[in-house]
């Protein structure tokens, strides 16, 4: 599966975009705030219906204008998928696929699966739980649309009960019957949703370890650890136990809405162990380990974006990157940089079709393409 073209109207710093792309490696070089992520986060938006970085649909409309237009044609089996989505100011977001429009934005969750590496990952380690959990659940709702959906409704449940512990306070009465009707049905969702978690991280820890060897080659143990309040007893009594303290501070204080997945260098948290370089490293391994998974289960190569990810990387972790990035097992890649030189180092070690792009306020050159060997899809 790749992007065969991209077109963009009002969207964020473009004013208008029509581009063909390469279904092997497709580079953008500019100047920091010219466009390179503003253009991978439009490609984000054909998968997953939202922005990578800002959940606000209406602020990515370019400056003075009142709507923005994304359109991707995709090769998939193939097949030509052609996804639209459309903003108008004020109104509500329209998302199709070949012509027909969703009836709920869930339905296409999976159908173009992708992996963004980006500097904003960072807040998967100095960021809260909250980061890490959306993490897990953006991963295993690509191929599961019963965890996705089973989500939406714990969510629902969780708004309720929070809504009826208010109740309570206010107005200064307990009613323990309509309380359980939800604690019921809280209890149900967290367990299928923690069962769920918990064997998604464990199919993907060794594949994460696997690549964060083989980019630090070797040197240093991580490790993903999955922490829920769920693990050694069942829900509904955990939900029950924590009522009176729920009844105080108006809120559900236990459920799945409070794991978190701790993230460690030789078994201490990265976030106060790991340099710059260590932590671009992790989180870069995550991401791979999560492609493998992605390509495993759907039997798809999903997209992979890279967006300024040779960074704070020193030259043997780069180059152990360039050897991942150039295999065939890899699909259609996006590769962003500030120094066409430094990138033009990279390309000469991988063998594959590739182009190159110049960015420059919105605007894209199309600067070299050189083919290479065949790439199989």
């Amino acid at each position: 599966m790749y992007l065969k073209r991209l077109s963009l109207v009002n969207f964020k710093n473009f004013s208008e975009l029509d581009v063909t792309l390469s279904k092997g490696i497709n580079c953008f070089v500019g100047d920091n705030g010219e466009g390179k992520t503003n253009l991978f986060d439009s490609i984000y938006y054909l998968s997953f219906c939202k922005s990578y970085f800002n959940p606000a649909d209406s602020q990515n409309i370019r400056h003075h204008n009142d709507f923005f237009v994304i359109q991707g044609e995709f090769s998939k089996a193939d097949q030509s998928e052609k996804i639209y989505c459309g903003l108008k100011r004020n109104h509500k977001k329209q998302f199709k696929r070949n012509g027909n429009e969703y009836q709920r934005l869930a339905e296409h969750i999976g159908l173009i699966p992708l992996v963004m590496v980006s500097p904003a990952d960072a807040a998967l380690i100095v960021d809260g739980s909250e980061e890490r959990r959306k993490y897990i659940n953006g991963v295993i709702s690509q191929f599961d649309k019963l965890y996705l959906n089973n989500l939406i409704r714990y969510n629902k449940v969780l708004l309720q009960r929070n809504s009826l512990l208010k109740e309570f306070a206010r107005n200064k009465r307990y009613d323990e019957e309509a309380l359980d009707i939800w604690d019921q049905q809280l209890a149900e969702l967290a367990g299928y949703i923690h069962n769920k978690r918990s064997g998604f991280i464990n199919e993907l820890l060794p594949i994460f370890q696997y690549y964060y060897d083989f980019i630090a080659a070797g040197h240093e143990k991580v490790d993903l650890i999955y922490q829920s309040q769920g693990i050694d007893t069942n829900w509904l009594e955990i939900i029950r136990n924590a009522r009176q303290k729920d009844r105080i501070l108006q809120h559900s204080t236990v459920g799945i809405h409070r794991d978190d997945l701790k993230l460690t260098l030789t078994g201490y948290p990265i976030k106060r162990q790991g340099s710059q370089g260590q932590q671009k490293t992790f989180l870069l391994a995550l991401k791979l380990a999560q492609y493998d998974f992605l390509k495993t289960i759907s039997k798809i190569k999903p997209m992979i974006l890279l967006d300024d990810v040779f960074d704070k990387l020193d030259n043997r972790r780069v180059t152990q990157l360039i050897k991942l990035v150039s295999e065939e097992h890899f699909g259609q890649t996006f590769i962003t940089d500030k120094s066409e030189q430094h990138l033009a180092g990279i390309l000469a070690h991988i063998p594959i079709e590739h182009r190159v792009f110049r960015v420059n306020d919105g605007y894209i050159t199309m600067i070299e393409k050189i083919l290479y060997i065949k790439v199989y899809y």
